[in-house]
């Protein structure tokens, strides 16, 4: 009588209810784990992928589990049903861009265009390897330690590298009393030397053909910020070699400017 007495008092139902949701969502995260372990029709980072995703959503679900039945405490449940559905169709069109981010994180998951892991570009200036994958937003880690967050629907470009290869694409902005034809001297130098130090990095066909060598793009950029033009050396290199070979490019290319007194752009912002 008494542990009959004890769960029909609110709080230790709700906290009841609260332990339960927790266990299931436990259960069916273990449950998916296992059938990943068991099974091997998806690749590694494929299952990795599916694996975070999944956590999200049920953490998602339990959470709003949990608070449909704290609410049928205070409401009719018909009511409350009803209630919802209005309450939804005032939320969707307030919160469109949550929806946004919510089809848009489906559509890139099931197209497979994002794997956990995958080193990424975003919208052309942000790029690092993805951290997390939430039911909203991405997270990378970008090279220089910072972890940028980004929500789907402000995802206007994405650029995925975890494809076997990667392209280093290195530039001087340089200023624009530099004379072009000595720059250009120097880059086609720069982009030599690359090809004869760091020969290794670059990805090559079955035939040990280098599939894009060290090159010289030329001027890739005028009036780069209102300093000067941007001169561009890139290459196709393998995956894992990208970080490290683009910072070798990067110095021989800091190198090469200092030695042959090129002229760097600079900012007017004299604040």
């Amino acid at each position: 009588m008494f542990f009959s007495g004890l769960f029909q008092q609110f709080p230790v139902k709700v906290l009841t209810v609260a332990l339960l949701i927790i266990l299931i969502v436990y259960f069916i995260r273990k449950s998916i784990k296992l059938f990943f372990d068991k099974t091997s029709f998806l690749d590694e980072k494929r299952e990795e992928t599916l694996m975070h995703f999944s956590n999200q959503v049920t953490k998602v679900l339990g959470l709003a589990l949990f608070f449909i039945y704290l609410l049928s405490h205070f409401f009719k449940l018909g009511k409350l049903i009803t209630g919802s559905v209005v309450l939804a169709s005032a939320l969707a069109l307030i919160f469109q861009h949550i929806i946004r981010d919510y089809i848009m994180g489906l559509t890139y998951l099931l197209e497979r265009q994002i794997h956990h892991g995958d080193y990424v570009i975003l919208n052309g200036n942000r790029q690092g390897k993805i951290e997390e994958i939430s039911m909203r937003y991405l997270k990378i880690r970008q090279y220089d330690g910072y972890l940028y967050t980004v929500s789907y629907s402000n995802i206007t470009e994405l650029q995925n590298g975890n494809r076997g290869r990667r392209r280093v694409n290195e530039s001087l902005v340089l200023n624009y009393r530099q004379n072009p034809d000595d720059a250009f001297k120097v880059m086609e130098e720069v982009a030599r030397i690359c090809n004869e130090k760091y020969g290794q990095y670059l990805l090559k066909d079955e035939n040990g053909v280098p599939e894009e060598s060290f090159q010289f793009k030329q001027i890739t950029e005028l009036n780069v910020d209102f300093r000067g033009h941007q001169y561009s050396l890139s290459a196709l290199v393998k995956e894992n070699d990208f970080v490290e070979a683009s910072k070798k490019v990067r110095y021989e290319l800091a190198m090469a400017a200092y030695k042959n007194d090129l002229m760097m752009a600079e900012s007017f912002n004299t604040n």
